[in-house]
């Protein structure tokens, strides 16, 4: 220890104490245990987690403290504990009174604990297996008989519990409480007969319920769709990347024998801490899918899809594009699921193999206003935008178009994270008192559906308290993409954020939409951000790829779609859209039926495929490497988790189809394609907010009348949650929602059935009241039997004619 006098004074803010011999400088208020780790020095745990609050429920970290030169009388647990100055700390390593109340804890977890690790789901990977080697004894002085219980006890579709392993540490009943919002599983009983679970008229139904299983430090909880599948140690484990939506969770996909088994989260705390949500967890086995598409298909003479080989397909598929690119022109969809590589292999195909500006990603109701407003969020990062880092630390965030935690879950988390810790003051631009803006203690900033811009341009008339809470440095405005839906809302949005100063970010719901934009996989701009109206911007690209291109826009999804059923287009490329998710399926289902040339490419059977000449498959994000651009901004690039052979990526379906076509893409694999982009750069040239007037506001003109709200669940009928029946399990039940005036002029009884109808079809739910504007009824938009769009041919803000019973 140096001389008093070569002493560094303390820094401001910090304390100094002693850990074992070794003098460390710590902030005020940090937890001793959290010291110990910065030091590389383990102290066992149970019940500690860095994400939760301190809880000192399993005393496995007790250490000998000394204050003041005098030894504290018994052991203390150091994650409670907080450093003070002149501390002195003897761990396990350094004190034998430490390691032996070590020894003794442990002792007294392992008395009823079974030994039954060969049979159990966490046997080689255990904190408890570990622990009881590093800091327990040889030998037990128990011999009685120890506690069992029924097992296991579903606590969900998902988590099975198996209460006689539990050590009560309540990792689980915090993370569910303090980070999910979901307190459905907590302590019963007391004393000896203490235990996890769950309260008869409260099931364990929450979105995030799967992280109580990775962060259960025994083999209580465990995963339904996992028990008894595999041990770690015969799993091969990749880091990957999440693929349910635009968060860009980090994950790790576990593979036995050529399939996927689990996924866990991964621990990235610039994003999604060390959570995922349930979907990004269960949501996997659709690559086992029968409706799976493994081999290239071609419409024979009596009109049936039949096996070909990639040989005839790519040959079929050129000569069909080809006859249509010089009769009357080909459209190309897309598709949101895309990585930033195979994104980048569709705007080129477009523009070089197809010779058009008929592309676009968004496949789902869209608006040019939109697509004015995201050019906006072009080449933005996390450092030059808004990232979740920037969200957790705002004073103030406003959610517009976008339910948290059903459309975007790890940023849910973290709004909740902010509001407990720091006070954040939310406000939420919608209809109703959701589950996620309950737990968020959300300001509602209550609108009939379609009269959104109004309201908030009538806020920024008045003022009052959101614009006052917006001005304040740091704040953030989240818009989803359903604002495309409302005429006049992103341009209502960019004047709302230049008045008070908020940072604005665009948060789509599908993982690839960011990626696509900066692709330029959209009928206004070619890849990095350059608008295809612009001559030097567009000679940049006409010389880097060797072609001339055309300079007029080209056309949105649903005018590509109108035109092929008009004939103006002889074919249609089409990867990975599915018709129903779009603003009216009818027409484009009619539209795929009436083009001349479909060819789709594509990971399942679907409404496309059914229809198309040529289908050809693509890889999975399991099966493919490449980049998904989260909504922030930043680059999550993944490798492939199974083996790759014998299923190409988009790009290399796509540059080989090009070929066959005689142009040259470059995009033979991801890495040819990520190069090719790179090498373009980025447009310099900025862009302006859009400025569009509010549409009409919807109001209900005949008795029986009301305007619907709608939106996705997180879990729904997806199709990558197809074969999921644990996650199925645990979605939000379908209702039909209204507040209690309304239901009352339409005769509308609480749990009682009621119809929602149009001159399409009728959707039949069970009534449940809520706190909606007057003559306004809101569905989910794509949950078992309420697809809204597909049966009601309507969407956010239509008018829709209501009645009790069956319609």
């Amino acid at each position: 220890m140096a001389p008093e006098s070569e002493k560094k004074p303390v820094p401001e803010g910090h304390v100094r104490l002693t850990i074992d011999g070794i003098e460390i400088d710590a902030p005020q208020g940090e937890l001793l245990i959290r010291t110990c780790e910065r030091l590389g020095i383990v102290v066992p745990r149970f019940c500690d987690h860095p994400l939760l609050d301190p809880a000192g429920a399993c005393r496995q970290c007790l250490v000998e403290v000394e204050m003041g030169g005098r030894p504290m009388p018994k052991p203390q647990a150091s994650c409670t504990m907080t450093v003070a100055d002149g501390m002195v700390v003897k761990t396990q390593h350094t004190s034998p009174v430490a390691d032996k109340a070590q020894q003794g804890v442990m002792e007294l977890l392992l008395i009823n604990h079974p030994l039954d690790c060969p049979i159990c789901d966490k046997g080689g990977e255990c904190p408890l297996q570990n622990q009881a080697m590093s800091s327990g004894r040889t030998d037990s002085r128990f011999v009685e008989t120890k506690r069992t219980f029924e097992k296991p006890l579903p606590i969900s579709t998902e988590v099975l519990l198996d209460r006689e392993r539990c050590v009560l540490c309540q990792r689980c009943t915090r993370f569910s409480e303090q980070i999910a919002g979901d307190p459905f599983i907590d302590l019963l009983e007391r004393g000896a007969n203490q235990q996890i679970g769950t309260a008869e008229d409260k099931p364990f139904q929450s979105y995030f319920s799967g992280n109580t299983i990775q962060i259960c430090p025994v083999g209580a909880l465990t995963s339904a769709a996992y028990r008894f599948r595999s041990r770690p140690f015969d799993l091969r484990s990749t880091p990957s990347v999440c693929e349910h939506c635009s968060s860009g969770c980090a994950s790790r996909t576990d593979t036995r024998r050529g399939a996927v088994q689990r996924k866990l989260a991964g621990n990235d705390p610039e994003v999604n801490e060390e959570w995922l949500c349930d979907k990004g967890r269960f949501a996997f086995r659709y690559l086992a899918s029968k409706e799976r598409i493994t081999r290239p298909l071609v419409r024979d003479e009596s009109g049936a899809l039949v096996e070909a080989s990639w040989t005839e397909a790519l040959r079929m598929a050129a000569e069909g594009l080809l006859a249509a690119r010089s009769h009357r022109g080909i459209g190309v969809l897309a598709g949101g699921r895309l990585t930033v590589e195979d994104a980048y292999a569709y705007a080129k195909f477009a523009r070089v193999a197809a010779g058009t500006n008929d592309v676009d990603f968004r496949a789902r109701p869209h608006s040019a206003e939109e697509l004015e407003f995201l050019t906006t969020t072009l080449g933005t990062t996390p450092e030059t935008g808004v990232s979740f880092g920037a969200v957790e630390a705002a004073p103030s965030v406003l959610s517009v178009g976008l339910d948290l935690e059903e459309e975007a879950g790890i940023l849910f988390l973290r709004i909740r994270k902010a509001v407990r810790k720091h006070g954040q003051r939310v406000f939420a631009l919608g209809q109703w008192t959701t589950a996620g803006v309950h737990k968020t203690a959300a300001t509602l900033v209550r609108s009939v559906p379609g009269a959104e811009a109004a309201v908030l341009r009538e806020l920024m008339t008045t003022g009052g308290e959101l614009v006052d809470a917006l001005s304040a440095p740091g704040a953030v405005i989240l818009v989803g993409d359903r604002a495309a839906e409302v005429p006049g809302l992103y341009s209502a949005v960019a004047e709302l954020a230049t008045r008070t100063g908020a940072k604005v970010a665009w948060i789509p719901r599908r993982a690839g939409d960011r990626g696509a934009l900066e692709a330029g996989a959209v009928p206004t701009l070619l890849p990095g951000g350059r608008p295809v109206t612009d001559a030097a911007a567009r000679a940049e690209v006409e010389q880097a790829w060797g072609v001339t291109l055309p300079a007029g826009p080209g056309r949105s999804t649903d005018e590509i779609l109108a035109a092929a059923a008009a004939g103006e287009l002889s074919g249609l490329v089409v990867g990975g859209v599915d018709p129903h998710d779009l603003a009216d399926p009818a027409a484009a289902l009619a539209a795929l039926d009436q083009v001349g040339f479909l060819v789709s490419l594509e990971i399942h059977a679907s409404a496309v495929t059914e229809r198309a000449d040529v289908v050809l498959p693509v890889a999975p994000d399991a099966q493919r490497g490449g980049t998904y651009l989260n909504w922030e901004g930043r680059a999550r690039p993944f490798q492939p988790s199974l083996d790759a052979s014998g299923v190409l990526p988009d790009c290399r379906v796509l540059d080989t189809l090009a070929v066959e076509m005689d142009a040259d893409l470059f995009t033979q694999t991801p890495a040819a394609a990520a190069g090719d982009l790179e090498r373009l750069g980025r447009f310099t040239a900025s862009a302006t907010a859009p400025s569009v007037e509010p549409g009409a506001t919807p109001r209900p003109a005949q008795v029986g009348q009301a305007v619907l709200a709608t939106w996705r669940q997180l879990i729904d009928d997806g199709s990558l949650q197809i074969d999921e029946p644990a996650l199925a399990g645990t979605a939000r039940a379908p209702r039909l929602r209204v507040n209690a005036a309304t239901a009352e002029r339409l005769g509308l009884a609480a749990d009682g059935d009621a119809s929602v109808a149009t001159d399409r079809g009728a959707i039949t739910l069970p009534v449940e009241l809520a706190d909606l504007p007057d003559g306004v009824v809101w569905l989910p938009a794509n949950s078992p039997g309420s697809t809204v769009r597909s049966t009601l041919g309507a969407g956010h803000g239509a008018l829709v004619r209501v009645s009790g019973g069956v319609a």
